[in-house]
């Protein structure tokens, strides 16, 4: 033996004698713990208690030793161990027997006990029971009364189970015997063989106990199952049983040492002490160990031991350790070093379990228990190491790249070349590799000890170095790894951290026999099965072959495995000693019940021809069941509400035991039973099962069950193909009553989530039985819902009682209590099945369940919806469109039409349930409400909100400040330290900056209300107020009330947002539409602005100095109050997303950087999916007024116009109604339109006027989309005051501009400035320049007879002192001495939104062909829009739109260079191509088609004449007419054709004068042509579309004043035959005559239209 010192081998398999080992070399099983009582009294054990609705009380009352003629009370004590007070009654009980206190109400406090008296009064010598009942809301309970009579009873556990035991070899367990009973017993055990009772008789005084001591003692491995029986009494003649069980095994391993033993040893059977005695320093001596298994079961062997040397002393390996370390791999903790591991204990990083083993630190919450080392079939553990198969168990820490090495022959004995040997690292340690072999040995490993890093790999070299020729060599060497830091054990800090070494194996062979040598011919016993064990398929059997070398030779053997891989075989290869054996075990899967043969080859001495061929079989086995009666199963006829019960027999035909299961269909289940239903049944057994039928109905049955079959092994079950499934017929007969429902659907309509709501369903029984019924109910929801979430939900519907009984021909009510858990639609299927009368088990229940009713309900949730939205005050300005942006309405709809979260239920109504300044939130939704900007001391900014209850339930809404969900606590309780934010939300809430009126309400559905939310703009700064909307049972929606106040001089521009995302545009777009970025103006003065546009040009020059981004009004001005429109162009190059930082400059003001982005897209690739050209009406806004403004009187009749995708050059008009809503005064309106910009693409008429009270007018809004494609987004403002205060208004400022003007040239000289010269130069001076503001002496000519009106000021405001009331006074004392100039009545501000967008006509023909005839194009704008406006445009300081002008603009020389050679080669190739030309020619002279012949002939003449000055005679001639001079007479259609064609084909001479009815046709051909021309001009195609649109006008306000009705049924008039009408028939297509029509006595509507020059041709009436 090597003398380096080891930790010990683990898992060491170099002893295939021995196999594998489930430790029991190292581990000892404890004995089981005897089963033991607490030690108290019986009868006190009796007496436990139980918990019935939180009150504690004992289940039974004892009374023992009672005598006749006497009382024995006993008190029953009731406890309340629920959190709240706790209300029951009791009724006594109902025998004479027991006697108890008048019944009264019980109320318990927590935590409180009550004690009632029970008194027993026995008459007779017999045992009595009785029982008293409490009753409370949650149901009743009862506790039973006893009273016994002496007698003897022993108490003992039923079964004892006792430890594992080795044959020839005992265990031992024990168990208390009690006698719980009144006398005294005398008891005498009766037991089998190998089981013995101690003591096996005695006496037991009453309560007293005794030990009994079972001793088991086998003498063959069975596993045992015995009864002893316990006899008891005066006389023995009570009996009690007890079950022992155990198991017996033959001795796993016997140890035994060989050779002489030491002095100082006993003998004995085995010998336990390794004895080396005295051994001389250098000199070695071997001792041998012989470890036998002596049973038909493999072990798998770990051995260990540790030793010393003079520089190394690792620590001692015990038992323990190994222990610990099975359960550190398991938990993945060995691959770390124990030096790392304690260090890791150190920090907290690992801890240690209740056996002191290393774990990770549980989890919060913890998701399992650590991992445990799991047990592990020796066989398995046997093959599967990684080397014979590719599976293994736990990774391997170390690894080594071969394990066996053949040298071949090696005749060159000094000339034998080393192989690699290779071992990789796989832990996080460094690791020592030690190599033993024997000093005589010819093989050996260098380097013999190295170290190995941490996850890295060392080679080794195998040195063979044989002695002599001719000869066989092999040996097995072993190499042991353990951790560097393992080598003292003073690196050890804690034992539970020591790694065993492990060993590593590897097998080597070589001979040097010569060529013509013949190698040792091998004496040898081979002792081979035929076939392999039976299994079940796919499951693994195994055989061993046992290898006996006779001869006097040693026998090397390989097994080659490439010949036959479906078996197995280990060890492949080794070295067998003269008289020595070796077993191998084989390892084989059959795959199917076919026979299969495996032919292994073991060659022998490393020559071929000592082979020996091993034949095996090996085939799995069927599954056969045999069924008695052929597989049928008779019953006899059965009444309802009766079992019967028969046996039936099933056997196992095979060699193998089988599994089994009973399949009985679920429609089946209620009927039919079996017992067992699953079990073993062993080789060739048959099982007796007990079958109950229990018919349901009034019928005969013919039932079908299925039992399935399947093998113990692997991890099949019923459900797996590989077993097999055999069908029972059973056949019976019964009878069934049935119940039904009054209504079949109980239809509870709508019901509020979370709430109740009760009905009766009525049962009926028109049997001629009673039946008892149990009823089931099955829940399906249904509606937008995760059908996989809502199967877990819990019924949601409670009936009052399952289960009852109906008499015959009669009904029972059964109450039906519904609560929906959510906002989806329920359904609940109410089924019954008919229970026995005598069956208590619910599993004994008659019948299947059958359809009864169902139950329909659909749970929802309150909802309410923002379908409005106005401004005032400060606000007014602000359009509806974009008040929806500042409030997120569209969001907050979208949430509210949420189902709520359950956080947000957890206060259903509106609570004060927080101490904090700022309650918690439960809602994980947050919008902010941003109320804009305003100057200090202007007026609030009030928005309306218009609440609808869009639900079909009242619904019960509130606004909760935080002070409205803060409890009020005392003074000393109060919170003194405040955070900012806390401190900012007080002064909010103290000063009402923010309102909101009404804050709560309740609506019914369909129901609205207006809201209206308030900011008062007292403080510079920003406000924020957290607001909770509640809906109570609904959402919750955090509200982040945001609004701004700035200084009165202040230049202040409101941005929402630090980002803007453009519409996407199609890539390669030739004319990008215009967008639009709205800027408002949030303070009282006007605002400069400036674009910055640097980073948009270097956008334009990293995209080849395309413009992706263009603005077109980068500077203008803000009014206050007012929204600016800023105009960009968005030109993509590429299919991606462009996005640029621009700086807006405010001047005076604060600039911000706005992120402009824009997406870009390929059409042919997003195909119909990309839906960016549609312009749809927003559904933000109502279409009609429905919200107003507190005094406002006129409305409109809709806020907004969406014209929707139009082509350019269009014209598109609205009509809009304004309303005066007044009955006594008249109200003028105006309309501004805004910018420039707007007012040049929009028209509204009238833009101002007056409507009486109780009058409307229309106005009609008219957009004219220019060349450019751009969107339309504008805020039209209709400006409403009333007549009569706009009066007074102008009648007292002209009385105050008039003395403004006397005060202004008039003043008085008195005595006392006589002599101030300049006082009177200055006060001239001043009184030229002076304003309304100054005060001026009195007039003499005005104080003969009055005082002078007083001085004339306008009003400044202030500085705001520290109180309101104080400033207000102050105002009110200061306008009292000064006469105000009057101020404008207040007007009302109607926002009328249109929006558009228009395309080019190729994308609009492309994408919108079909409503292209809709839109009228107006030529003269068409004709206006040139370079005249893109210039003008860039004059005033824009940039040009043309993508093409923009990029030659922005090319370089090189770029035009390139462009002009390009066309001037193309041009010059044309010029000398002579085909070209000649082609040319030819097309010119080419004739008259024929279609083009048979024309209009003054068609034909004029595009002659326009065509060539000098060419046919048609062209020259003079107009004639062609018809009869008389008007009035008709012409044939002959010959005025007949005139045409020969006007068409005759040729005349030059100077012929043509005939008068030729000069009569040319003049008629000459008129029309004139029409013709009229017709085209865009002068006519606008007058006809203004007429057209004038009449349409006209017939919608007639409509809405009553004077027409559209909807009424046209009227016929008959008309006298006129004989006086003379008329033209049409001779051609255009002619005058097909433009006259008789006329109606209404307004005439185009009839005919066609298209001329794109323009709409429509032919009206005369």
């Amino acid at each position: 033996m090597d003398p380096r010192p080891s930790c010990g081998s683990w898992r060491s398999q170099h002893r295939q004698v021995t196999s594998m080992s489930d430790f029991s070399l190292i581990l000892q099983e404890k004995p089981m713990s005897p089963l033991r009582p607490p030690k108290r009294s019986v009868r006190k054990a009796k007496e436990k208690k139980c918990t019935f609705w939180g009150i504690e009380v004992a289940e039974a009352l004892h009374w023992h030793g009672w005598e006749l003629g006497k009382e024995f009370t006993k008190h029953l004590s009731l406890k309340n161990v629920h959190m709240k007070t706790q209300k029951l009654r009791y009724r006594p009980p109902a025998t004479r027997f027991f006697i108890t206190v008048f019944p009264q109400p019980i109320v318990l406090s927590p935590g409180m006990s009550l004690t009632l008296p029970i008194i027993f009064r026995p008459l007779e010598k017999k045992e009595y029971e009785d029982s008293i009942c409490f009753e409370k809301p949650e149901g009743e309970f009862s506790i039973a009364l006893r009273a016994t009579l002496p007698r003897h009873k022993l108490f003992f556990p039923d079964t004892i189970q006792l430890p594992l035991c080795a044959v020839h070899d005992f265990t031992e367990a024990s168990f208390p015997l009690c006698n719980v009973g009144d006398l005294i017993t005398l008891f005498n055990w009766e037991t089998a063989s190998p089981f013995h009772l101690t003591p096996v008789s005695g006496m037991l005084e009453p309560g007293s106990e005794c030990v009994v001591k079972v001793t088991f003692q086998p003498q063959m491995a069975l596993v045992y199952d015995a009864i002893a029986v316990c006899w008891f009494g005066d006389s023995e003649e009570w009996k009690r049983t007890i079950k022992l069980r155990a198991i017996a095994k033959y001795p796993r391993l016997l140890v035994s040492v060989l050779g002489d033993l030491c002095e100082d040893v006993e003998t004995g059977d085995f010998r336990d002490v390794l004895c080396f005695g005295s051994v001389a320093v250098g000199a070695a001596v071997e001792r041998h160990v012989e470890i036998c298994n002596p049973s038909m079961n493999p072990l798998f062997l770990d051995l260990f031991g540790t030793c010393h040397s003079d520089t190394t002393k690792p620590a001692i390996l015990q038992p323990r350790h190994l222990s610990w370390y099975r359960t550190n791999m398991a938990r993945g903790l060995t691959f770390y070093p124990p030096d790392i591991l304690s260090s890791m204990l150190r920090a907290g990083k690992l801890q240690m379990d209740e056996y002191r083993a290393l774990k990770l630190p549980p989890q919060v919450p913890e998701d399992k228990p650590p991992e445990e080392y799991p047990y592990i079939d020796p066989m398995t553990e046997y093959f599967h190491d990684g080397i014979t198969s590719d599976l293994t168990i736990f990774p391997p820490h170390i690894s080594v790249s071969v394990r066996e090495f053949d040298f071949g022959c090696c005749v060159r004995l000094q000339e034998v070349e080393p192989l690699p040997l290779c071992l990789t690292n796989h832990t996080k340690g460094k690791i020592t590799v030690t190599w033993t072999c024997r000093p005589e040995s010819p093989f050996r490993v260098t380097p013999e000890t190295c170290d190995i890093p941490p996850l890295k790999s060392t080679a080794f070299r195998l040195i063979f170095q044989p002695s002599q020729l001719n000869t066989l060599y092999a040996a097995e060497l072993e190499g042991f790894a353990f951790y560097k830091v393992l080598r003292h054990y003073s690196n050890i800090e804690e034992d539970s951290t020591m790694c065993p070494s492990w060993c590593l194996t590897i097998r080597l062979r070589g001979h040097t026999f010569e060529a013509d040598r013949q190698h040792f011919i091998p004496h040898y016993v081979l002792d081979s099965p035929k076939v392999f064990p039976a299994v079940g398929p796919n499951t693994n059997t195994y055989r061993s072959v046992l290898l006996w070398n006779v001869g006097t030779s040693p026998i090397t053997f390989c097994m080659n495995q490439d010949i036959c891989p479906s078996v197995l075989v280990k060890p492949c290869s080794g070295y067998i000693g003269p008289g020595a054996h070796q077993i191998f075990l084989l390892s084989t899967q059959p795959v199917d019940m076919a026979t299969h043969q495996h032919i292994l080859s073991l060659q022998l001495n490393s020559y071929p021809e000592y082979t020996q061929e091993i034949l095996l079989q090996s085939n799995g086995e069927s599954l056969l069941l045999l069924l008695e009666g052929d597989g049928n199963l008779y019953f006899k006829p059965t009444c309802v509400g009766t079992s019967t019960t028969r046996t039936y027999t099933i056997k196992n035909c095979t060699r193998l035991p089988m599994h089994f299961k009973w399949k009985i269909q679920e429609s089946d289940s209620k009927v039919l039973s079996v017992k067992p239903a699953t079990g073993v049944i062993q080789p060739s057994e048959a099982l007796a099962q007990l079958w109950t039928f229990t018919p349901g109905k009034e019928t005969k049955y013919l039932l079908r069950s299925w039992v399935s079959v399947w093998r113990a092994q692997g991890s099949s079950t019923p459900e797996s193909p590989e077993s097999t499934r055999y069908t029972l017929r059973i056949i019976g007969e019964g009878a069934l009553g049935t119940i039904g429902a009054q209504e079949e659907q109980l239809d509870l309509g709508n019901i509020l989530v979370g709430s109740l709501q009760s009905c009766d369903l009525v049962l009926l029984n028109n049997g001629t039985c009673s039946l008892n019924y149990i009823l089931h109910v099955e829940q399906m929801i249904t509606g937008p819902c995760d059908p996989e979430e809502v199967l877990s939900d819990p019924l949601a519907l409670e009936l009052d009682h399952y289960k009852g009984m109906i008499p015959a021909r009669s009904k029972a009510i059964v109450q039906v209590t519904v609560s929906p858990a959510r906002q989806l639609h329920y359904t609940w299927s109410i089924s019954y099945t008919i229970s026995t009368p005598k069956a208590l088990d619910p599993a004994n229940t008659v019948g299947e369940q059958q359809a009864l009713c169902c139950v329909v309900a659909t749970g929802i949730y309150p909802s309410i919806c923002v379908t409005d939205v106005c401004a005032a005050g400060s606000a007014r300005g602000i359009s509806k469109l974009h008040l929806w942006r500042l409030f997120a309405l569209e969001t907050l709809n979208q949430y509210l039409e949420r189902d709520p979260t359950s956080a947000e239920l957890t206060y259903r109504v509106p609570t004060r349930h927080s101490i904090c300044p700022v309650p918690p939130v439960h809602t994980p939704v947050l919008l902010d409400f941003n109320f804009g900007a305003a100057p200090i001391e202007a007026e609030p900014s009030v928005v309306i909100l218009m609440l609808e209850n869009n639900g079909v339930v009242p619904v019960e809404w509130a606004f909760l400040f935080p002070s409205d969900q803060k409890i009020d606590v005392e003074h000393w309780a109060e919170k003194t330290e405040f955070n900012p934010s806390e401190l900012h939300q007080m002064r909010v809430q103290e000063n009402q900056l923010f309102s909101v009126s009404p804050k709560s309400g309740r609506l019914f559905p369909e129901q609205e209300q207006t809201v209206q939310l308030s900011h008062r703009h007292d403080f510079i700064g920003t406000d924020r107020l957290p607001v909770l909307l509640k809906v109570s049972h609904g959402r919750e929606i955090l509200l982040n009330f945001i609004g701004v106040t700035v200084e009165r001089e202040q230049r202040y521009v409101h941005f929402t947002s630090t980002k803007h995302l453009f519409t996407p545009i199609a890539i390669g777009s030739s004319s990008p539409p215009k967008q639009i970025y709205e800027l408002y103006n949030g303070g009282s003065m006007a605002v400069a602005y400036e674009i910055q546009l640097d980073s948009v040009m270097k956008i334009q020059e990293e995209n080849f100095q395309h413009p992706v981004f263009v603005c077109l009004n980068p500077r203008g001005e803000i009014l206050p109050g007012m929204t600016s429109h800023i105009e960009w162009v968005f030109s993509p190059l590429e299919a991606r997303t462009y996005s640029v930082d621009v700086p807006i400059h405010i001047l005076e003001g604060d600039s911000a950087l706005i992120t402009f982005q824009g997406i870009g897209y390929d059409p042919h690739i997003m195909g119909q999916t990309a839906q960016f050209d549609q312009v749809l009406s927003p559904s933000v806004t109502p279409g009609s007024s429905k919200l107003t403004v507190p005094g406002q009187t006129a409305f409109l009749s809709q806020h907004r116009i969406c014209l929707g995708n139009i082509p350019v050059f269009s014209k598109s008009s609205r009509l809009v109604f304004l309303n005066n809503a007044s009955e006594s005064e008249a109200v003028i309106f105006a309309w501004h339109v805004g910018t420039s910009s707007v007012s040049e693409t929009l028209q509204i008429v009238p833009e101002m006027g007056v409507v009486q009270p109780g009058d409307g007018t229309h106005c009609i809004i008219t957009l004219q989309a220019s060349g450019n494609p751009c969107f339309y987004n504008a805020d039209l403002v209709c400006e409403v005051v009333m007549q009569q205060p706009l009066a007074k208004y102008e009648k007292e400022l002209q009385e105050w501009e008039a003395e403004k003007e006397r005060q202004t040239v008039e003043f008085t000289i008195t005595e006392q400035d006589l002599g101030a010269e300049s006082n009177l130069k200055q006060h001239a001076r001043s009184s030229s320049n002076s304003s309304a503001e100054e005060k001026l002496t009195k007039s003499p000519a005005v104080t003969r007879q009055c005082k002078t009106l007083p001085p004339i000021k306008n009003l400044p405001a202030p500085n705001p002192p520290v109180s309101r009331s104080q400033r207000r006074h102050l105002m009110d004392k200061e306008a009292s001495r000064l006469w105000a100039k009057p101020k404008p009545p207040k007007s009302h501000l109607l926002h009328l939104g249109v929006t558009a967008r228009s395309h080019s006509m190729d994308d609009f023909l492309s994408n919108f062909c079909s409503e292209l005839p809709k839109y009228f194009l107006c030529r003269r704008l068409k004709e206006m829009v040139g370079d005249k406006a893109v210039d003008r445009r860039k004059d005033e300081g824009g940039v040009r739109t043309d993508p093409v002008l923009l990029a030659l603009t922005g090319s370089s020389e090189q770029e035009m260079q390139v462009v002009t050679d390009l066309l001037a080669a193309v041009i010059r190739g044309l010029l000398e191509d002579t085909e070209f030309h000649q082609a040319m020619s030819r097309s010119l002279d080419e004739p008259l088609p024929y279609f083009h012949q048979v024309r209009a002939a003054g068609s034909a003449k004029h595009q002659g004449r326009k065509r060539s000055p000098g060419g046919s005679s048609r062209a020259s001639l003079s107009p004639a007419p062609c018809a009869k001079d008389k008007p009035g007479e008709e012409e044939e259609g002959e010959s005025q054709e007949e005139c045409e064609m020969s006007l068409v084909t005759s040729p005349r001479a030059a100077g012929e004068e043509p005939p008068d009815s030729l000069r009569d046709i040319l003049q008629q051909e000459q008129l029309r042509e004139e029409k013709e021309t009229i017709t085209r001009l865009p002068a006519f195609g606008n007058l006809l579309e203004l007429v057209l649109e004038n009449t349409l006008q006209n017939i919608m306000v007639e409509a809405s004043r009553g004077e027409v009705v559209l909807t009424a049924r046209p009227r016929v008039i008959a008309l006298p035959p006129s004989s006086t009408q003379r008329g033209i028939s049409p001779a051609m297509p255009g002619h005058p005559a097909s433009l006259s029509h008789k006329p109606g006595p209404g307004p005439s509507l185009p009839t005919e239209g066609k298209e001329t020059e794109g323009h709409p041709q429509i032919n009206r009436s005369a």
